[in-house]
């Protein structure tokens, strides 16, 4: 039994990317047609688990190998029909639909759940920006901002340093960028959508004392995570 995805093999710690693996593994094998060529036998054997790894190889390989994914769509329902359990079949054909028709987007859900969000802790909500911070955009960057909260008297000092943020509860700091002073649940709303720190500010309802193009430029390190994604495709 194992915790996490490290199974004791050395060479499992620091794998390569699929993207980058699938390259070498389709070039070590004499490239993509000798690939399917030797696939396809093994198809017709009924060896889906060993179709669906070394195929997998190829799609990360070359996205736009069409042979090869129709191939990998035709074990994933092979292998999906042959399940007993239903999550395992369910990833098996979604795999399936997503090889053949692509990634369809339909109507996403909210991203962040209202009660959730209102139901946070401070300093959760803060993890939950931390999570948010997209590394690359940051890299090189810092800023600091205090946040003061007028509803539920809580404040904080937040900065970004090294492409993290990190935060002190109940302090603040003289040499931040900007402090901002709002309610709780304006922020809440921000965080959910609802609402702009821009048009909260005009409303009156939020204030920025300092340098608000930094505030604007910390917003824009944040990412907003898409609902729809590839599962079986780079």
């Amino acid at each position: 039994m194992r915790l996490g995805f490290f199974d004791g093999v050395p060479a499992n710690l620091h794998r390569l990317q699929p993207t980058e693996s699938g390259k070498r593994y389709v070039d070590y094998m004499g490239g993509a047609n000798a690939v399917l060529r030797k696939a396809h036998e093994s198809f017709d054997k009924g060896d889906y688990r060993w179709v669906a790894e070394v195929v997998n190889h190829v799609v990360f390989a070359d996205p736009q190998n069409t042979a090869a994914k129709q191939l990998l769509a035709d074990t994933y329902e092979q292998l999906g029909y042959q399940s007993e359990s239903a999550p395992w079949r369910n990833f098996y054909l979604t795999g399936a639909m997503e090889l053949r028709n692509g990634v369809q987007k339909g109507q996403a859900p909210a991203p962040q759940s209202p009660d959730t969000i209102q139901a946070m802790p401070l300093d959760m909500f803060l993890d939950y920006l931390g999570i948010r911070l997209n590394a690359d955009r940051a890299n090189g960057k810092t800023a600091s901002f205090n946040l003061v909260l007028t509803d539920t008297k809580e404040n904080c000092v937040l900065g970004v340093e090294n492409s993290a943020l990190h935060y002190s509860k109940g302090k603040g700091s003289q040499s931040a960028d900007a402090t901002v002073t709002m309610t709780r649940a304006d922020l809440n709303s921000i965080m959910m959508g609802q609402t702009t720190m821009q048009k909260l500010v005009m409303a009156g309802n939020a204030k920025i004392d300092g340098n608000s193009q930094k505030l604007g430029e910390f917003v824009s390190w944040l990412d907003n995570f898409d609902f729809w994604f590839n599962i079986v495709t780079p």
